[in-house]
């Protein structure tokens, strides 16, 4: 049985809420903004509290069930973090009241700078970008920013290997510059012979994934950084994948010149429809004046008691705001809470665990599932959704017949140096009974994917919708509801 749309509840004269009659004089609504015809659905509290409680029984959600998609993370947000961005003093303050009225927003963004700062190795942090995407186009920006500076216009190219997250050169595009694809080696690295190839003066920097999205971490790194700096390039870090490193490895440390941070994929806020997303970017000494502003910065105390302890500011050669106000700061409240719960030694152990987890995943199957890059992996691992002597079925299939078996399926076709790519994520979050039983639906689905090949090719059975025609659902778009008498 499927949920109707809310018009077809719909009763005519039926009410939700009664207002009591107005004891100021009625005016009417000006002329141009009245609408004659706005077909507005009609119902009780009741049903509209029934009809949206019911569709949310229907959606799939991480505090219902695993969630293994590849490259987002898609791990548990504590609920303790709600409760922190619900605090008064939080989510009723107003971004346009005075400094001295919320220092202590201030002062949470300033120790949430500090903390990034310090995990990712980097000079300074602004907590502006919106999101993941937004901050790899706040850090091309900032590189821009720095060779223009300095007069040398003639570096336009941005290197970005196969292995790269999808937005990388999208955000280059974005920023007016050269996408310059490398490709991988055998191992999954960047091939050092391209590489050397395509450094030159025309180099503005190198986009890096690492852990990239085969979820392996580049063995020569500090190769690849030596090599775009001795050409005059920077190193841009995305820092998608900062879930696999925290307490290991400093991207600063490594010569990353300027690296985004996923709150949401890192830090538990969050994700997608849950969101709004943050993506704070962080700096080396010589980019640290390039930031988007305004940052938060503590005042010297000169004694004076009604003078602010903290401020925001604009860096010297900033790029300016590329978002409103000061950032998400509700998102920056949860994941300041979740670092602050955790400590140092429960954000390594995020990290221990997010690999350890990952890598049990990829031992357990990978005598089912043909994993094309199969070394020690980071977060999450790639494996291959067909095989020679199942020529009919896909990755597509596999993860439609997930769903039958209670989970989420991981992410497809990405990246696309995999054929029929399954990319596999558990995170930190998972337990091992939850790890093994995602095991064996895979194994019975590759064992079904033999014997009884059609029960994947016609899955999804056990959902509201079977498998719907996505290639007719892109073409012929559906963007508003048509009521019934609407079309009479």
């Amino acid at each position: 049985m499927t949920e109707p749309v809310i018009f077809d509840l719909s009763s005519p004269g039926r009410r939700g809420v009664t207002l009591p009659e107005p004891d100021v004089p009625l005016q009417p609504l000006p002329r141009g903004l009245v609408r004659d015809d706005l077909p507005l659905p009609e119902l009780s509290e009741l049903d509209v509290v029934r009809h949206f409680v019911r569709l949310s029984q229907l959606n799939y959600s991480i505090d219902t069930g695993f969630y293994p998609l590849g490259s987002c993370t898609m791990k548990y947000n504590p609920k303790v973090n709600e409760d922190a961005a619900r605090l008064t003093g939080f989510a009723f303050s107003h971004p346009l009241q005075e400094v001295t009225t919320v220092q202590g927003n201030l002062a949470l963004m300033y120790s949430l700078q500090e903390w990034l700062k310090e995990i990712g190795g980097f000079a300074g942090v602004s907590l502006q970008p919106a999101a993941g995407a937004h901050g790899e186009l706040t850090g091309i920006l900032i590189i821009r920013a720095y060779h223009r500076q300095r007069g040398d216009s003639k570096r336009t190219k941005i290197l970005i290997p196969d292995s790269a997250h999808g937005t990388n050169p999208a955000s280059t595009s974005m920023a007016g510059l050269q996408v310059v694809e490398l490709p991988s080696d055998a191992r999954g690295n960047i091939d050092l012979q391209a590489l050397r190839q395509a450094c030159d003066d025309t180099v503005a920097a190198l986009m890096l994934t690492n852990p990239n999205t085969l979820g392996l971490f580049e063995e020569h790194v500090r190769e690849v950084v030596d090599q775009i700096h001795a050409c005059g390039g920077l190193v841009y870090g995305d820092g998608a994948n900062m879930n696999a490193l925290l307490g290991v490895v400093r991207p600063g440390d490594l010569g990353f010149d300027v690296m985004h941070f996923n709150l949401h994929k890192t830090f538990s806020t969050p994700h997608g429809g849950g969101g709004p997303g943050s993506g704070p970017v962080g700096a080396a000494p010589a980019l640290v004046e390039f930031l988007p502003g305004p940052v938060i910065e503590a005042v010297e105390g000169d004694g004076d008691e009604e003078a602010p302890l903290y401020r925001p500011v604009m860096p010297a050669h900033s790029i300016g705001r590329v978002k409103a106000f000061l950032g998400h700061f509700g998102m920056h409240v949860r994941a300041y809470t979740y670092m602050r719960m955790q400590g140092k030694s429960g954000l390594r152990a995020i990290a221990d665990h997010a690999v350890l987890n990952a890598n049990y995943l990829r031992a357990r199957l990978r005598d089912t599932y043909h994993v094309p890059y199969d070394r020690m992996c980071m977060h999450e691992f790639v494996a291959e959704g067909r095989w020679d002597d199942a020529p009919g079925v896909r990755a597509l299939d596999i993860a439609k017949r997930l769903m039958d078996f209670g989970f989420h399926p991981p992410t497809n076709y990405f990246p696309l140096i995999v054929h029929e790519a399954l990319m596999i994520e558990p995170t930190e979050s998972e337990s091992r009974e939850t790890l093994d039983a995602f095991i064996e639906a895979l194994q019975a689905i590759a064992d079904e994917a033999h014997r009884t090949p059609d029960v994947l090719l016609t899955a999804p059975h056990k959902t509201p919708f079977g498998r719907l025609d996505e290639v007719r659902a892109a073409k012929e778009l559906v963007l508003c509801c048509r009521p019934a008498e609407m079309d009479t």
